[in-house]
């Protein structure tokens, strides 16, 4: 059994435990692991037979919570003489304190004079020896039984004894004067072994001792708990001309361990929990530890309408987060979101960055990352599951029948669960004996009744498969002639991704799933996840996917990636808690830099009306990415390809094509002025870009109400080519800002979008009309919308204006706290290219690399 000793005084006087083992010895080492976990054990001091101090024992504490000093680690600091990192074993350390005392009555005990240890081995002895020599004394160590004892013990000047002195070693053998310790009494129980003058003082002193250690590792704690100041050391970059591809300059970089880099940013050992070499997860308990530390800087960036190449503003995120911490020594964190596997190895490729601003190692940022999205695909399709089995066993089964299995007699017992109780009181049914309902509570209880014509819950799978856009369900034999149509969307679209990205806490993701609306009964009253009794399920399934992943740029600074994509079909941010975290890292005059998805009238509108609002974060800065390519698009140029080569007006000088385009800047830095916040353009140098096409742009951005205008080269050099953009954004972060919401559904489609107006199909005025009187007509918009135009219309560049914004559906994230209108023919499941990315993406068999990721 494990025992706490002294455990009241020490919490109240020292907040910390001191432990007392006293286990079989197949049990002390997994009893020491399970407490080296416990964050409320802060010492942990063992208390054992001799027998059982082996080196796998004292080595199974880890070197922080060592309060006996014993471990391989400790010993190490202590011979090397680190005086405030080390704690000396009180045994040890009672012994030297004695001699100093005796040595202060006027006797030399240490200096100059030879040290005999008898029968004190291993650690104690490592420590003693040292903490000897240290004062000048000559120690040498042997056994009662060792050959030549009387000679050793008639030429030292003190004995010290780790073992009762047998009856076979006459007193006489000590030459006169000589002082003997007896250092073998049990330190806890206070059992002494030896009748002798210095025994009670060394086990006096290092019980006291011991207590100092605790005193000692508790301060340590403490200032553990402090946000400290970085020791980041930054990865050098050595940028080659021509740039060679982005897995190929990924793989010519050497990444710190990432538990190297989670010490450096101030992060305690048990914070994060880690995936293989280069990527952790981190603990939400950061946020209480640091909880009164000051936020930094909130920089977001977006960016113009793009060409469906994408115009690199997860590039324009890592570089500027390279510029601010590697080169001008500001602490940052940039915050990702996790790519798809449908953008992957569909047209897109990967999100990881590219040339020189990059999160590393690509591949695994790229590849399954910490499984995130698995876990939400797994806990969509079991809430999926759990709809369409509930509908047919209520279809086949009685009132009687149906209770009878709900609620199981189980070793002679009924008895509700906790998500059964809790249904029972929405019912407003006060009861928690099953055997005391009526049969009209009985039915209420067992029925949904859910009207399958109203489900809105959709199964999903992280591919591009455009062929599970609309399919067929329950055709087998067993299904009992329940069938309906239904469909697949992609997994980053499922309402769980974007609970996920705007949960604050565990229990408020908890809370979020239960309130998640999948259907309505046939009365049309909304029935959710809660209802279906699959609410804590879920949690289970997203319990380690809450945490964020710590990854590093090429230049060694730290990233977060957490959440998912797709701000055109879904509200594609990353998370809350990602962004809280490293606000508090960072400290007061640090910056966090975050991505939204597509142009800033989809992803920058969706961060600002949803997650904003659902974190009470305010934004210091954005950042909009540009290109030329991009402007002269917009400016009537001829249409961009995936995968086709680009014209010759993308590769040759033309200002009368970028100033045209620049309209589209010139709304989209509008749009941002919406929401009061300071501006800065980032535009993403190209080598096709002429000087004079770059001085047009940032020209015209300035004129336009942009704070400032800074061409960037970071994709060629790293965080060196992104200073420039680091210091304007740094200038722009001091500007007062009087940031605030936009609301209504036609507020975003005339001020943002330039519609004239909307129209609503008969089924999107009916959900509307449902979710109003249901309750939820006060909740913010996430539309799901091209992200080609600021219209409906991808082929429609520049501002297109006068136009009217068709809604085709309306559906409800409840959990998330959204509403979302579908725009148009927009599909919730992209679908995939005749030439996809996996024709170029293969697998040495040899040496496991992988080739052909973007």
């Amino acid at each position: 059994m494990v025992v706490f000793l002294l455990e009241v005084f020490l919490l109240e006087l020292l907040l910390t435990k001191l432990l007392t083992v006293c286990l079989p010895h197949l049990f002390i080492v997994s009893e020491i692991l399970r407490l080296n976990e416990d964050p409320n054990v802060q010492g942990l001091a063992l208390d054992l037979p001799e027998s059982l101090y082996s080196s796998k024992i004292l080595n199974a504490v880890k070197p922080e919570k060592d309060v006996d000093g014993l471990s391989d680690v400790n010993l190490g600091r202590l011979v090397r003489g680190e005086d405030s990192d080390y704690l000396v074993s009180p045994t040890a350390g009672a012994v030297v304190e004695l001699l100093e005392d005796l040595e202060s009555q006027g006797n030399n005990l240490t200096y100059g004079k030879t040290v005999l240890l008898v029968d004190i081995n291993g650690a104690l002895g490592s420590s003693l020896q040292c903490l000897l020599q240290r004062r000048g004394a000559i120690t040498a160590s042997c056994h009662w039984k060792s050959p030549g004892l009387q000679s050793k013990l008639h030429h030292v000047d003190v004995v010290v004894a780790g073992s009762p002195k047998p009856e076979s070693v006459p007193v006489s053998w000590l030459k006169p004067g000589t002082t003997l310790i007896n250092c073998s009494s049990d330190l806890l129980s206070g059992r002494q072994s030896l009748n002798n003058t210095t025994e009670n003082a060394v086990c006096s002193l290092a019980v006291a001792m011991r207590m100092q250690n605790m005193v000692k590792n508790t301060e340590r704690w403490i200032h553990s708990q402090q946000l400290r100041k970085w020791d980041l050391h930054c990865l050098k970059l050595q940028p080659l001309s021509p740039v060679p591809s982005d897995i190929e300059i990924s793989r010519a970089q050497s990444p710190k361990a990432v538990d190297v880099l989670a010490k450096e940013i101030g992060l305690l050992t048990d914070e994060i929990e880690i995936y293989g070499q280069t990527k952790a997860k981190v603990r939400l308990s950061l946020l209480e530890r640091l909880k009164d530390q000051p936020d930094g800087k909130y920089v977001l960036v977006a960016g113009i309408t793009p060409t469906p190449l994408g115009e690199g503003k997860s590039t324009v995120t890592i570089g500027l987060v390279q510029a601010l911490t590697a080169h001008l020594k500001i602490n940052s964190f940039a915050c990702l979101r996790q790519p798809s596997q449908g953008p992957t190895f569909g047209v897109k490729g990967g999100a990881a960055g590219g040339g020189y601003a990059q999160v590393i190692p690509m591949e695994e940022f790229n590849l399954h990352l910490t499984g995130d999205i698995h876990a939400i695909t797994a806990a969509n399709n079991l809430l999926a599951a759990a709809i369409d089995a509930r509908i047919l066993h209520e279809n086949t089964q009685s009132d009687k029948a149906l209770y009878n299995r709900l609620v199981p007699v189980v070793k002679g017992v009924r008895g509700f669960s906790s998500i059964q109780l809790a249904r029972l009181r929405r019912l407003g049914i006060n009861k928690t004996d099953p055997e005391t309902l009526t049969e009209e509570e009985i039915s209420r209880f067992v029925r949904l009744d859910i009207d399958p014509s109203t489900i809105t819950w959709q199964r999903v799978v992280d591919t591009n498969d455009r062929f599970l856009r609309k399919i067929t369900i329950g055709q087998a034999n067993t299904e009992k002639g329940f069938v309906r149509q239904a469909q697949f969307d992609i997994a980053v679209a499922s309402e769980i991704m974007a609970i996920l990205a705007l949960t604050t806490s565990l229990e408020d993701m908890k809370e979020r799933l239960g309130k998640i609306v999948v259907a309505n009964d046939k009365k049309g009253e909304p029935v959710t996840a809660e209802d279906l009794g699959v609410t804590g399920a879920l949690a289970v399934l997203m319990k380690d996917a809450i945490k964020p992943t710590l990854m590093q740029t090429l230049e060694g600074t730290p990233v977060f990636v957490h959440a998912g994509p797709f701000a055109n079909i879904a509200h594609g941010n990353s998370s809350i808690l990602a962004d809280k975290i490293a606000l508090k890292l960072v400290g007061e005059k640090g910056f966090v830099v975050t991505e939204a998805g597509f142009g800033a009238d989809i992803g920058m509108e969706k961060f600002f009306n949803i997650k904003c609002r659902a974190s009470g974060l305010v934004p210091s800065v954005v950042v909009l990415v540009a290109t030329v390519r991009a402007l002269k698009m917009h400016g009537g140029g001829p249409s961009v390809s995936a995968g086709a080569p680009l014209k010759k007006e993308y590769t040759e000088e033309n200002l009368q094509l970028v100033a045209d385009g620049c309209c589209n800047l010139q709304k989209q830095i509008q749009i941002t002025q919406l929401f009061g916040v300071p501006v800065v353009v980032a535009l993403n140098v190209f080598k096709t870009d002429s000087p004079a096409e770059v001085d047009l742009v940032c020209k015209i951005a300035k004129q336009s109400g942009a704070f400032d205008a800074v061409p960037c080269n970071h994709w060629s050099d790293g965080g060196r080519g992104a200073v420039k953009l680091a210091q304007a954004v740094e200038k722009a972060a001091n500007q007062k800002s009087s940031f605030k919401y936009l609301y209504s559904l036609e507020t975003i489609a005339q001020k943002v979008y330039g519609a004239e107006d909307i129209e609503l199909s008969p089924a999107a005025q009916s959900q509307i009309d449902r979710y109003t009187r249901q309750g939820f007509g006060k909740l913010p918009i996430c539309m799901a919308k091209t992200h080609l135009s600021l219209s409906h219309q991808p082929e429609k560049k520049g501002v297109p204006t006068g136009f009217i914004l068709p809604i085709s559906d309306v559906r409800a994230s409840i959990g998330a706290g959204f509403i979302y209108p579908l725009v148009g023919t927009m599909s919730t499941m992209p679908g995939l290219p005749t030439r996809p990315c996996f024709y170029d993406i293969d697998l040495d068999p040899v040496t496991e690399e992988v080739k052909g990721l973007f």
